[in-house]
Parts: structure tokens; C-alpha cells; sequence
């Protein structure tokens, strides 16, 4: 997959009183997705669409894997990079599947490679093929629309997606089917993801690599934890709401829990009646299970047999730490 690095990034508009993008240097890792948050006007968008060249840059360098960006043909760099919008900008004149297949079929792949390409992308954002892929997007709900705009992005399996506020036009039903779904597709496929979002929830969810940014720079980058316990800046700790202990449970699973040793050791014969949670889940999650049942203490299964047991007042302590 592809590592893109920023170095010294600079985007100015000509009637702005301040740079857009001024002066950035970031690296992504392959196989990362990395949400850009921050306010209206911070930047984010700007420095989206610099990586597939829609935005020049007045300074600096844009890298994938090693090579300038600016050197390569940008329409064989835009190809190659799969990006999905808010406005999704489906061809309303193409069916579903035609529209799914645009840059395949620029790309000359065989019809039955594309054929193929098609039905598995659309059963993967889940829309069955055999329903969908006559339609035009007219006959479209919006998170339909969405999950086709994603499909489409997809299509010629880029290394690269770029998502602009891709889910802000959908309810909130649709919007977290929406992100479990990009969750999912980003470990099958093991793209690297640039996520613009105003959003800290859905950052906070979706994100390997946090960026927050302010006024066309980055006050803070790293991974959400990290962000939440230890935010640089009192801007960055009024953004993320740092002192909210339920949203700090949220980017902590049970499993690194574990890995510090916190919970207890499991007690035989004496936890079968427990609730139970897989260690993948967050401590946010065992705390709701806890409430919901009624109980002090959680059975913390790995490969479905029981790894430890967590009691509330680990809760407490994780939340406070």
C-alpha cells in the first residue's frame, strides 16, 4: 500500500488574507487511515485535494511512496486515487453499475473483469447486485448513493482513498452504517485513507492517525488515545472535549486494557453468569454492557475463551488515566 508524505506544504488562494495550507509536513503510513479534524475553514478539504493535484500548491512537496506528485500525470494519478465526495456526483444518466465502472473501463480492464468487479464491490457496501445494478441513481435513496460513490472509489482498487465529508448528508441511522462499513472495507483492502470530517465522534471512531488542524496548520497529530489523554493545546482539548471520561472509554478496547495487565485474572467456576464482551470492544462498550445487565464485573473473552475479568472500578481507574 502507499505512504504519503507532505513536506513543507504551502496552498494560498489569491484573495485570502492567510495561507489555506501553510507549511505542512506529515507523513502518513501505508495502510493508515488518517481523519483530518477541525473546524470550518482549517484546511482540511484544501490539503485533501492537493495529494491527487485538484488544488496546486504554492510550496513545498506532496509524496507518494517516494515520487513527487508533482512529476506524475494527473490523470493518471487521479485514476489511480479513489475519492469520494459528500455530494457523491454520480453520473445520473449511467446505471448504478456503469457508474461503479467508470475508471475500470477507462483503464481498459476486460468487460468480464469489470462485470466482476462490479457485483463484488456493490455486495461489499452492501447492495445486492442483482437489485441494484440496473438502477440509475434517481431510484436512489442518499445512503445508497453514498454506499455506490464509495463502490466507485473502489473500483480500480487505488492504494489511495480520499474521503471529503463523505457521510454528512445522510441521517445518523445511515451515517454509522455508513462508517462501520468504510471500517470493514478498509481492513479487507488495506488502502491508505484521508478522512476530512468536522465530526469527533465519527473521528474518533474511524481513525488510526488523528490530525487535528487550525487556521491552515496542525496543532496536534497522533493516534486518538493519545489526542484524548494528552492533547497539545488547550484548542486541541476544547475540540476533542479531553475531559469527557466516556469519550476517552471510547478509544480504549478491553484487549490493550489487557495488554497493561488491569483486569483480573479469570476466576474459576465463578464467572459463567457474567456478561460477556470480545476484547476488541471498547471500554465504553463494557460499560454500557455492565449498566444494561445490572452487573459489577464483565467476562473479557479472546478467541471466544475467557481472558480476564473487568470490574468497575478498573473503569473508573482506565477513565481517570
Amino acid at each position: 500500500m502507499a505512504r504519503i508524505r507532505f513536506e513543507g506544504v504551502r496552498v494560498v488562494y489569491p484573495t485570502a488574507s492567510r495561507p489555506a495550507v501553510d507549511g505542512i509536513s506529515l507523513t502518513v503510513p501505508s495502510g493508515c487511515l488518517a481523519v483530518l479534524l477541525g473546524p470550518s475553514g482549517c484546511g482540511k478539504t484544501t490539503l485533501l485535494r492537493t495529494v491527487n493535484r485538484l488544488q496546486p500548491i504554492a510550496a513545498g512537496r506532496i509524496e507518494i511512496d517516494g515520487r513527487d506528485t508533482a512529476a506524475l500525470d494527473p490523470i493518471v494519478l487521479r485514476r489511480s486515487i479513489g475519492y469520494v465526495i459528500q455530494a457523491v456526483g454520480l453520473f445520473p444518466h449511467l446505471t448504478v453499475a456503469q457508474n461503479v465502472a467508470v475508471v475500470p473501463n477507462l483503464l481498459r480492464w476486460d468487460p468480464r473483469r469489470v462485470a466482476a468487479r462490479v457485483d463484488e464491490l456493490l455486495a461489499s457496501v452492501s447492495l445486492d447486485p442483482a437489485v441494484f445494478r440496473r438502477r440509475f441513481p434517481s431510484q436512489l435513496s442518499g445512503g445508497q448513493q453514498q454506499r455506490v460513490g464509495i463502490a466507485r472509489a473502489l473500483a480500480a482498487e487505488p492504494e489511495i482513498l480520499l474521503m471529503d465529508e463523505p457521510f454528512g448528508a445522510v441521517d445518523a441511522i445511515v451515517r454509522g452504517s455508513l462508517q462501520e462499513e468504510t471500517l470493514a472495507l478498509q481492513r479487507r483492502v488495506g488502502a491508505t485513507i484521508l478522512f476530512v470530517t468536522h465530526d469527533v465522534e465519527e473521528a474518533l471512531l474511524l481513525a488510526d492517525l488523528l490530525i487535528v488542524m487550525r487556521d491552515g496548520r496542525i496543532e496536534q497529530a497522533g493516534a486518538p488515545a493519545e489526542i484524548l489523554t494528552r492533547p497539545a493545546t488547550p484548542f486541541v482539548a476544547d475540540l476533542v472535549d479531553a475531559g469527557d471520561a466516556l469519550r476517552r472509554l471510547s478509544v480504549i478496547t478491553l484487549g490493550e486494557l489487557l495488554a497493561h495487565g488491569q483486569p483480573a485474572a479469570p476466576e474459576a467456576g465463578s464467572s459463567a453468569e457474567l456478561p460477556s464482551l470480545d476484547a476488541g470492544a471498547s471500554l465504553r462498550d463494557a460499560l454500557a454492557v455492565m449498566l444494561e445487565a445490572g452487573a459489577s464485573r464483565l467476562r473479557v473473552l479472546r478467541d471466544g475463551h475467557e481472558a480476564a475479568i473487568l470490574d468497575l472500578d478498573t473503569l473508573r481507574g482506565a477513565a481517570r488515566r
